[in-house]
């Protein structure tokens, strides 16, 4: 796994607040892992869409997945242009003026095409991934593809190659003049929680909830 940091180019270049954005291949990597949800923009038919649908990452490659009829995963087969995104909301920012509100957040921007994964070790790996990024730990405990579910499920791998980072944290940022004013400003700090799980009513009486199920958290 590259370790060295990524170049801007004119697609990922931030203008927009530059002093919130890096090109850290770590801090990629980080908000990748955290998120759960991409949303893929791309061009078909002369028609953009953007749809969302979960991933996983394994070194400098985001997997995603699905049937072969997909028409998300059978367009972007094809080498058209992607641009994915994961956004991370950290918190609500409240400033003295309706103007300055803002929120902190964490996001990743990426450019790339994706290609088809054929290799039957990496297609394993990448669904191994995928699993273990949803639920760490998962994959061990379950029964691995069949392979007719291998076959029937098209694997896409996306490079971490053109990809920039932007970041919000902190306090609301005011107006000079309106710090004297007597309205209440700070942050209402947000994060994913995950309430107890609940097992299928038809486990087997002598399964239990796993561990990483008990204490399954993000962050």
């Amino acid at each position: 796994m590259s370790q060295t940091p990524l170049s801007p180019t004119p697609r990922t270049q931030v203008n927009r607040l530059p002093q919130r954005a890096n090109y850290d291949r770590t801090q990629v990597h980080a908000i990748l892992d955290e998120g759960l949800v991409c949303h893929l923009g791309f061009v078909a038919h002369g028609q953009p869409f953007v749809i969302p649908t979960a991933y996983g990452r394994l070194g400098d490659r985001v997997y995603i997945h699905g049937s072969p009829a997909s028409r998300l995963l059978t367009t972007l087969d094809q080498g058209v242009e992607v641009c994915l995104t994961v956004t991370l909301l950290d918190g609500l920012v409240l400033a003295r003026s309706a103007f300055h509100h803002s929120m902190n957040y964490r996001s990743v921007v990426l450019f790339g095409t994706a290609t088809r994964v054929d290799d039957a070790d990496e297609k394993l790996a990448a669904l191994k991934a995928f699993t273990d990024h949803v639920v760490p730990g998962r994959w061990d405990d379950v029964r691995p593809p069949t392979p007719s579910e291998l076959a029937g499920t098209l694997v896409l791998a996306l490079p971490i190659a053109e990809a920039s980072v932007k970041v919000r944290s902190g306090p609301p940022l005011d107006a000079a003049a309106d710090y004297a004013l007597p309205v209440w400003a700070g942050e209402i700090p947000l994060a994913v929680t995950a309430a107890a799980a609940v097992a299928d009513p038809q486990c087997l009486p002598e399964v239990t909830i796993p561990d990483y199920a008990q204490r399954y958290w993000r962050g």
